[in-house]
């Protein structure tokens, strides 16, 4: 089967599966009416696979043996990287049952409002999307005010419109972050047993990655999103995060980048310490809602996850004259000069340098591809034959996975999970993902289980030797 033949869209009941078996994805769908709930899927028509019966029907009783052992292999990489964008934040929405989720529509400006939109609309359409958003114009309208500054200085006239394009990119700064502090609220205020439901299965998902012997590298988690799910969490989870953050009451983000860790003395033994079980590095691409640009350093402010409001949090001593224009949560993927300023430029650095290794390993997470300057760092990263990419999505709307999927000609490097039963979140966790534990006791059950069928074995072969004659069989 040649990828001449893969479609590049999908409806929502289409799944796409490929395995290291396959040269390319195998695409199988849900039967209208199934006669057996427990098998609802078909292989479709043109497509075979050689673990998959072509006529009948199967469901994940028949996929997990196939899935589950391989992510649990990968996860086992010496390096292991996780990627999540926005669909983590929508999966936890879904499973908390919560309606209200906030859009990412764009503003409106008083002067110049149709060069933002036409600009925006250019970036939108290079990385894939049909119709620019608030980030789009956030970034254009940046690098116009910037423009602006400079022809001030000469015409009082363009001064003035300077200075209402700040006023407006201040209220369009602090409705966007009004926005994602809508989408902390509307999860923290569910239900209580949705919420819980939902934070346990975010747990699970965590720990699946983070239960990684001392003797591997650590977990680097990285995401494109500005909300704090993956913090809150990993704080219900215990998992400990290092990030680029020093300090305790107003942390600094700091852009050396010291090797630091964290061990435990294990009993009996003195001065040789061991890597502490459960820590994980962390990263956050495009920058986070309680970061803020103060003087000449970014800090990460107390802002709790769910907030109704950031302005108190601004007044707090030390943040003097903070304002939404210095939240760290609007550079935008489409130009990628902007990964060259401080402190993006660091973050993205860690990224290359945590992915672009020997036996390194990447599972994404709803994350959609629409960022050149990611994609490029996983390009360059397939390059080294031992590397490997795992894509887990819910779908494929805009078709760039797929897209990119074709441009990468990797295939045997490359784990596609697509679809609204493989990418569904709970489904994940349930059927596919490790057990989140690092489960020595199974290891050494399996152990004596091997020794003891082969010391059976060896018995049973020994007695029928001896009523054969006593001929041994070599």
């Amino acid at each position: 089967m040649s990828n001449d033949k893969i479609p590049m869209k999908t409806n929502s009941d289409t799944q796409i599966l490929k395995c290291r078996d396959d040269k390319s994805p195998v695409y199988f769908t849900t039967i209208t009416e199934p006669s057996n709930s427990a098998k609802p899927f078909k292989l479709s028509d043109k497509y075979e696979c050689g673990w998959i019966p072509k006529d009948e029907c199967f469901g994940s009783a028949e996929l997990r043996p196939r899935i589950e052992p391989w992510l649990t292999a990968l996860f086992q990489s010496e390096h292991l990287s996780l990627l999540m964008g926005s669909g983590l934040s929508r999966a936890l929405h879904q499973i908390a049952d919560v309606k209200d989720i906030a859009t990412m529509d764009p503003a409106k400006f008083t002067d110049y409002n149709s060069e933002i939109n036409a600009k925006a609309k250019q970036s939108a359409t290079e990385a894939g999307r049909d119709n620019g958003n608030i980030e789009d114009q956030i970034r254009v309208a940046n690098e116009l005010l910037r423009g602006l500054e400079i022809l001030a200085e000469t015409d009082e006239a363009i001064a003035e419109k300077g200075e209402s394009l700040k006023t407006e990119l201040k209220c369009a700064l602090d409705d966007f972050a009004k926005s994602i502090l809508k989408d902390e609220n509307g999860l923290i205020t569910s239900n209580e047993e949705n919420l819980k439901q939902a934070f346990n299965y975010l747990v699970s998902f965590l720990m699946s990655f983070a239960s990684r012997t001392g003797t591997r590298d650590r977990l680097q988690i990285f995401t494109t999103n500005y909300d704090r799910f993956i913090e809150a969490g990993a704080e219900l989870a215990g998992l400990h995060l290092l990030d680029r953050f020093v300090g305790s009451l107003a942390p600094i983000f700091r852009s050396s980048r010291l090797d630091v860790d964290m061990h435990y003395n294990p009993p009996g033994i003195r001065g040789e310490p061991r890597y502490l079980e459960g820590v994980a590095r962390f990263t956050k691409l495009h920058g986070s809602l309680d970061w803020i640009n103060v003087g000449k350093n970014i800090r990460r402010i107390g802002l709790p996850c769910g907030a109704e409001n950031i302005e108190p949090y601004l007044q707090a001593p030390g943040l003097t004259g903070a304002d939404a224009l210095q939240l760290m949560i609007y550079p935008n993927s489409a130009k990628d000069r902007e990964t060259a300023a401080y402190p993006y430029v660091d973050l993205f650095r860690d990224f290359a340098a945590a992915v672009c290794r020997p036996n390194s390993t990447i599972i994404s997470y709803g994350y959609s591809f629409g960022d050149e300057h990611i994609n490029r760092v996983i390009e360059d990263m397939l390059t080294i034959p031992s590397t490997h990419l795992v894509v887990i999505a819910h779908g494929d709307p805009l078709r760039r996975i797929m897209q990119t999927y074709k441009k990468l000609g990797r295939p045997a490097q490359i784990t596609l999970l697509i679809g609204d039963h493989l990418g569904d979140f709970q489904t994940l966790v349930d059927n596919y993902l490790p057990k989140p534990a690092i489960d020595r006791t199974t290891f050494r059950m399996v152990e004596i289980l091997n020794s003891r069928w082969a010391t059976g074995q060896a018995e049973s072969q020994e007695k029928k030797n001896d009523s054969d004659g006593g001929e041994t069989v070599v």
